[in-house]
């Protein structure tokens, strides 16, 4: 086509030379170009078709880099107004909100004893939610981890209690029972092919009914005040400069990390946060963290059981954001078969996923029994779990998949326990508490069907 063009060219000017003002060699030689740009053109296609999919995908991931590095910080804030990724700006709005409503219904709701308390009875229902996360990230759901919770603090309380077994060790079996019966879920899943919500749906009653037979008849075995569970959710540290020495801690470590990634990204050529933002980050992280210390510290310090969940959250959060696993799980809630493609082996990954989910349901239920000091059907009841996966879902992780972190669980409980101490210090009735948490709920998951629908109009899901 192009010599063909090049020969018309050339009989147009061999036919009129005198009509024509253009000289003939500068035709030629915008001819020559015009036929250099066609064929630089057919090269471009060739090359995207011998590289395939990915090769394209990876050319328009580079220039998709490009102009996003390019974007002004107020166009990247608008585009995630209209792309409903708002992140936990909306959780921790509805957080101050709640807090702000009981303050003024309740002068002692932001007492340092009742935040102190809030912040150890945070940390069962907590744990929970956090493995509740990792099978909501696979677009799966958990129904048994209420009963695995039970069904720990039973089996640690009927092996030190009535076997005279020692705490650590008791301890241990009662995290592996989990562990167990989470690859027994996660195995029927992914190999045998039964769904999700059958097969922890069986573990809910199966589980539920061992543990009200390790219980016996009375339904809860008491254990020691003294022992190593009940210091899980009794032992404070008030000590004024080990506790703003640790905060100081977490902001550097904070900071160290946020500068590494940084120049990371720069290197590389991807779009990256303003150092502004690192900074203004780690000035809110560091108030956080000193009001929290000071604030614990005015009633009995700060709780062992709340250090340990935020190590918790800390090191699964590293473990989804920062290791291959964590990327394989993402993956997998992002589509199971481009996950398949790309070379994840999604049967091991779902019954990992599963494995996590009732390990943490185990270790929530020994806090839980900690905190009263017996294992009873308390710990495994319906409403543990009915907790633990509105925290998850209110927190900002999707039901769809692919989306959330281990901190909307802190953020989710937060919420949820918070509305359980204020209506506790209103005199408001249980019943009442439940319902206008199964609104909270419901609230969270239209905004999740909604930022979803937002996205797929646009196609980025």
């Amino acid at each position: 086509m192009a010599l063909r063009g090049r020969r018309n060219r050339n009989h147009t000017t061999d036919a009129t030379p005198a009509t024509d003002a253009t000289p003939a060699t500068d035709r030629e030689d915008d001819g020559h170009r015009e036929d250099d740009v066609h064929r630089e053109d057919d090269v471009h296609r060739e090359d995207d078709v011998h590289r395939g999919p990915a090769g394209r995908l990876g050319a328009y991931g580079g220039r998709l880099r490009a102009s996003a590095g390019r974007l002004a910080p107020t166009d990247a804030v608008r585009r995630r107004l209209r792309e409903g990724g708002l992140g936990p700006a909306p959780v921790l709005l509805a957080l101050a909100v709640t807090w702000i409503v009981f303050q003024a219904l309740n002068d002692n709701f932001l007492s340092p004893r009742n935040l102190s308390v809030l912040s150890v009875d945070i940390v069962g229902t907590g744990m929970v939610a956090v493995g509740i996360v990792f099978v909501l990230l696979i677009a799966e759901i958990d129904l048994a981890v209420g009963s695995l919770a039970g069904l720990a603090g039973a089996v640690f309380a009927a092996l030190n209690v009535n076997l005279g077994m020692p705490e650590w060790l008791a301890v241990l079996i009662a995290v592996l029972c989990g562990t167990a019966a989470g690859a027994v879920h996660g195995f029927s899943f992914a190999r045998i092919g039964v769904p999700a919500f059958v097969v922890t749906l069986a573990g809910l009653l199966v589980w539920n009914g061992v543990m009200l037979y390790l219980l016996g008849p009375d339904s809860s075995i008491n254990f020691s005040e003294d022992g190593l569970v009940a210091t899980l959710t009794s032992r404070y540290f008030d000590s004024t400069v080990a506790v703003n020495g640790l905060a100081a801690l977490c902001t550097a470590a904070y900071l160290l990390v946020a500068l590494h990634d940084h120049r990371r990204r720069a290197a590389a050529g991807m779009p990256c946060r303003p150092m502004g933002e690192i900074w203004a980050r780690t000035a809110l992280l560091a108030l956080v963290a000193f009001s929290v210390v000071y604030v614990l510290g005015r009633f009995e310090g700060l709780p062992l059981a709340l250090l340990i969940f935020l190590a918790v959250i800390v090191a699964s959060d590293l473990l989804l954001r920062r290791t291959p696993y964590g990327r394989q799980v993402l993956a997998l809630g992002g589509g199971v078969e481009a996950a398949r493609r790309s070379g994840v082996d999604v049967a091991r990954v779902r019954i990992s996923v599963f494995m996590v989910s009732g390990t943490l349901a185990a270790v929530g239920g020994l806090f839980i029994a900690s905190r009263l000091t017996s294992a009873s059907q308390i710990s495994g009841s319906g409403v543990l779990l009915i907790n633990a996966i509105a925290a998850a879902v209110i927190g900002g992780t999707s039901l769809f998949g692919g989306r959330g972190s281990t901190w909307s669980a802190l953020l989710g409980v937060l919420i949820i326990q918070s509305i359980g101490s204020g209506m506790a210090l209103l005199g408001v009735q249980p019943p009442v508490q439940l319902m206008i948490t199964g609104g909270v709920l419901f609230t969270a998951v239209v905004f999740d069907s909604l930022t979803r629908r937002s996205a797929e109009s646009r196609g980025r899901v």
